[in-house]
């Protein structure tokens, strides 16, 4: 207990490194719950409209979250390489990592888009056998869909500006998308100012249009500014077979882990689309209410995974563990302080949505499941995402979560929601419990210390 005291006391101690962390979790935090919170406003303009256009919108919303997992990947697994290369002076590298991530992304959008908009209502029968929420999904997602390279394309040059230090631009951006989703929204979702009153297909359009604009404003931050990912098309594309080799032996785990895993989430929908659309709606608002609290910790993760990236690929090993100890201990620190906030809020925020008693209690049950849980949830996004990614144990990371979500999260989902016919907070408690197996595994595997490694010089040696 001393050694813990001790080791939390020199982390507070130590400057330098809380303004690293800082300076980098801070603005992706806050990029997330600026996202967040235009989710939230979405869902509560959404809810005006009644809980089967909530369950609609949520359920078609999933083939986002599936895409999202995959560019999510794909940047993050790019990230791991860049944050190295940067700790290593290596602009030339960042770019070709850059301009690989940014094919994959586009190329991986495609394979969304085009069923989406062809055949949005079989898409939307995978996940329920509602008629009224198959019909208003299928609207939505035929316009929201078109949203989704854009959206790959901001990710990626996202995750390559945050690796090299530049996070502020990033958000400012995000604040004008969030600007122009919430007013075209209200424009029209309701039809004010003349506008046509378009319901869910009005949510959609008003995405598809702040994700345009986004991108765009992302790809002049990247050029006017003259950053370091700011390559031409001869610098962004043609890789050698050393840089190839690493990219995929990196890069790849980190993709397939977030999209099988993405998949394995997805399926939790097929069981709750089936406990009706009151399970639905409660779950989708639980989901929106439980992201205010996740994102401080996407922004930690991302900070351990950059700063961990950069002291590694300059070489220094013995920094990188007392910097993955210190966020550990960061980490914990804030998740009682999450805890506290969400359990406090939570019956104010279910007050703001427009749902039946019924709703509002099964939402509120879940976020108690979900604050039962969060010490686990949020030591597994720090460890996986930030840690063991950092100096590309990312193989480790692939086993965890599929392991967790097929094995433990799948059979929960279909066995508590469909064959004991639970409540969906009992069902959502079953699912959670793939967290303290993470947390167990991951944790052994953090001390064999096999992330602790130096990327940048192993091309080097190879190139």
């Amino acid at each position: 207990m001393a050694r813990v005291i001790g080791d939390t006391r020199d982390m507070l101690q130590d400057r330098i490194f809380l303004k690293k962390a800082v300076m980098i979790a801070l603005p992706v935090a806050l990029q997330g719950m600026l996202n967040t919170i235009v989710n939230l406003v979405d869902t509560m303009m959404i809810g005006q409209l009644g809980e089967t256009t909530i369950a609609a919108v949520g359920l078609a919303n999933k083939v986002f979250f599936v895409f999202s997992l995959l560019v999510f990947g794909v940047a993050s697994g790019s990230g791991v390489l860049a944050a190295q290369y940067w700790g290593n002076h290596d602009a030339k590298n960042i770019r070709k990592v850059t301009g690989l991530a940014l094919l994959i992304a586009s190329v991986g959008s495609l394979f969304f888009v085009l069923p989406s908009v062809l055949f949005p209502s079989a898409v939307m029968r995978i996940f329920t056998d509602s008629e009224g929420a198959i019909r208003i999904g299928a609207v939505y997602l035929t316009v929201a869909a078109l949203s989704y390279p854009f959206t790959a394309l901001t990710n990626v040059y996202v995750a390559m500006l945050r690796a090299v230090g530049r996070v502020k631009a990033p958000v400012m951006i995000s604040c004008m998308t969030i600007l122009i989703n919430i007013t075209l929204n209200y424009i029209l979702i309701f039809g004010h100012f003349g506008a046509p009153q378009l319901g869910a297909q009005g949510a959609a359009i008003a995405t598809l249009t702040a994700r345009i604009a986004e991108s765009a404003a992302i790809l002049c931050v990247v050029y006017l500014t003259h950053t370091p990912i700011a390559g031409r098309p001869g610098e962004l594309f043609g890789y050698s077979r050393a840089f190839f080799r690493q990219f995929l032996g990196t890069a790849s785990p980190v993709i397939a882990n977030e999209f099988i895993w993405g998949l394995g989430t997805t399926m939790y929908s097929l069981a709750y689309g089936r406990m009706g659309d009151n399970a639905v709606a409660s779950i989708t608002i639980a989901t929106t209410i439980q992201d205010i609290a996740v994102v401080l910790f996407q922004g930690l993760s991302a900070a351990t995974a950059v700063i961990l990236g950069n002291e590694m690929g300059a070489g220094k090993l013995k920094q990188a563990e007392k910097y993955a100890k210190n966020f550990f201990i960061l980490q914990f620190l804030v998740t009682l302080a999450a805890m506290v906030f969400c359990y406090v809020i939570r019956g104010n925020i279910i007050a703001m949505y427009s749902i039946s008693p019924e709703v509002a209690a099964n939402v509120n049950q879940c976020l108690i499941v979900f604050i039962l849980y969060m010490p686990f949830k949020m030591f597994n996004f720090v460890n996986i995402v930030g840690v063991l990614r950092s100096g590309g144990d990312t193989k480790m990371c692939l086993i965890l979560d599929t392991s967790g979500v097929w094995l433990i999260g799948v059979p929960m989902a279909f066995l508590g929601g469909l064959y004991l016919r639970q409540t969906i907070a009992v069902v959502y408690a079953m699912v959670m419990s793939e967290e303290i197996y993470k947390t167990v595994v991951g944790y052994l595997r953090y001390r064999q210390k096999k992330w602790l490694r130096n990327l940048a010089v192993e091309l080097d040696g190879h190139a």
